[in-house]
């Protein structure tokens, strides 16, 4: 909950911006110069960027969170139970050594959703942030492929 409450935060936050950006840009381009011109519409495709980033994100998010409370509610997640250092950090030798069969899992089950879902938090918790966000985006694709 307390996560929600931060990102409706930040979007209200972006959306505030959106609109002073879009009443800068139509000032800008109203300008009788040629180079405020352009400036003007620089300042309306950077938000844009910017706005199709955030809902991609959080789409992503809101996708992964449903299809973790669907492996919740079968109890197909995995449990936390990786050895920690004192900081909290996952014992990456323990993590690697439980990769392997999610790994294995997903090469069984290459078009299961849960499968690459699962991989992609083994990835996490070895370290790989970026081969677990490819893994989720594999697993949404496969979720999504089903109808959900």
């Amino acid at each position: 909950m307390k996560t929600k409450i931060w990102v409706g935060a930040i979007l209200l936050l972006f959306v505030f911006y959106l609109v002073a950006a879009f009443g800068s840009a139509v000032r800008f381009i109203a300008a009788d110069e040629p180079v405020a011109k352009i400036i003007g519409v620089a300042a309306l495709v950077v938000p844009l960027v910017g706005v199709w980033i955030l809902v991609r994100e959080v789409l992503f998010g809101s996708r992964t969170q449903k299809m973790a409370s669907i492996l919740a509610s079968e109890g197909l997640l995995p449990e936390d139970t990786l050895p920690r250092t004192p900081s909290g950090r996952i014992v990456k030798a323990a993590a690697d050594e439980d990769f392997v069969q999610y790994k294995e899992e997903a090469e069984a089950n290459p078009e299961s959703w849960k499968s690459w879902h699962r991989l992609a938090l083994a990835y996490d918790a070895a370290g790989d942030r970026r081969r677990a966000r490819e893994s989720m985006r594999t697993a949404i694709g496969f979720y999504l492929a089903e109808g959900k």
